[in-house]
């Protein structure tokens, strides 16, 4: 039985980073994720004068309850969307000038409703070039708190941001939530925030922190459940089995409910208290699905989905349109030059069941289309990417961890 081991979350090492930096002590992370993103995040920190020390199984960040150690930074937050949005958010709370930009990818991805709440907080945030995009200036004086309106239809990253910030501020914060995307991602902020000694309480739409700061803590990082996504879905496709240890009962991410979507379609699915198994029963049966709240592994579904006995259609994903590329229809284009059908909406997307023929796919840099076209592969060997290198953004080694994978999985035709 493969077990496969799957490196930390991406999503709890950025919000550990900021918790950690947030926090009055030394925090030690245990297992965090070494990627590109987070090595992206843990310069921005030390770009900003908090200290990152790193062995090879965890990083010790000093925290700094007042902020900033500098009162000048230029930071470069590469292609990370939470190091984009959060270490803005910290910045602020300290007393200075601090520059932030990013890659011509992060660039175009939006920012605006975000910085709109800064500011209503009292945050000088000025965007040197396009309204609510990267670069940009935050001219810090410390946030005094109060209530702020937010909308986080487009990305629960914006609503993580103010939730951080909230016991840094003076006043602590009421954040009125007008629309909520992924959730389960504001889930886990919420309980790694308990984790560092804050607290949160949610009244209907309204997210009320109060002030208090955070306190030093030891954490361990759990694997990445969206990096799990594609070797449990292997599993599925190839009528083989897959073991992910360190993801079971009680875990916090939210995009393990991707297991519940391969059973619907007919694998079966093992959770234990310490990890969770996959195997494939040879069939996969055709689904509509709500993936809202669970999005990040829209394309790993839509990446199986040729190979179900009847059509896949995927709703309420209008968010991947502005994720690294436009993610719904990086999966339609890459599926119709496999030879597949599929209609697409501005929220949603079908398949229909066929063979897919091996062909390039287009990457668009964006690593989850690689990871998800790779699970394709398994049946129809052949396929290649303009862009294989783009994994290194979450997963480094995934090309080496899933061709070991491939050669204990069952060998199957394309139908």
């Amino acid at each position: 039985m493969p077990v496969v081991d799957i490196p930390g979350s991406k999503s709890l090492t950025a919000r550990a980073l900021f918790l950690a930096a947030a926090a009055d002590g030394v925090t030690t992370l245990v297992r965090p994720l070494r990627s590109d993103d987070t090595e992206g995040f843990a310069e921005g920190l030390t770009r900003l004068g908090y200290r990152v020390g790193r062995t090879p199984d965890s990083w010790q960040v000093d925290g700094r309850p007042q902020g900033p150690a500098v009162t000048e930074a230029d930071v470069y937050c590469r292609d990370g969307a939470t190091t984009a949005r959060f270490l803005p958010t910290l910045a602020a709370t300290g007393h200075g000038t601090y520059r932030f930009d990013a890659s011509a990818q992060m660039r175009r991805r939006p920012l605006l409703p975000l910085t709109r709440a800064l500011r209503d907080l009292g945050v000088d945030v000025r965007h040197e070039q396009a309204e609510g995009h990267h670069p940009l200036t935050v001219r810090a004086a410390g946030v005094e708190g109060g209530e702020v309106t937010l909308d986080a239809g487009q990305s629960s990253q914006y609503l993580t941001a103010l939730l951080l910030l909230g016991p840094l501020t003076r006043r602590g914060l009421r954040i009125r939530v007008t629309d909520l995307v992924s959730v389960p991602y504001v889930e886990i902020t919420i309980a790694m925030m308990r984790a560092f000694g804050a607290e949160v309480r949610r009244e209907g739409t309204v997210f009320v922190v109060p002030p208090g700061g955070y306190r030093a803590t030891t954490y361990a990082i759990e694997p990445d459940a969206s990096t799990a996504s594609y070797f449990f879905a292997a599993a599925a496709l190839t009528g083989g089995e897959v073991t992910v240890p360190g993801l079971g009962k009680g875990a916090l991410q939210g995009d393990l409910a991707f297991v519940d979507v391969l059973r619907r379609m007919g694998a079966e699915v093992d959770v234990a208290a310490d990890r969770i198994t996959v195997r494939g029963t040879g069939r996969l049966h055709g689904l509509t699905v709500d993936m809202r709240d669970i999005s990040d592994t829209m394309p790993t579904l839509a990446a199986i989905a040729p190979f179900a006995s009847g059509p896949v259609r995927i709703e309420d994903v209008a968010n991947t349109r502005v994720k690294e590329c436009d993610r719904l229809e990086a999966c339609a284009e890459n599926l119709r030059r496999l030879g597949v059908e599929v209609s697409t909406g501005p929220d949603w997307i079908e398949i229909q069941p066929g063979p897919p023929v091996a062909t390039d796919i287009k990457t668009y840099g964006d690593h989850r289309i690689v990871m998800s076209f790779a699970v394709t592969g398994l049946r129809a060997p052949g396929i290649s990417y303009d862009d294989s290198g783009c994994v290194r953004k979450t997963f480094p080694g995934f090309h080496e961890a899933f061709g070991k994978l491939r050669g204990s999985l069952p060998v199957r035709p394309s139908r």
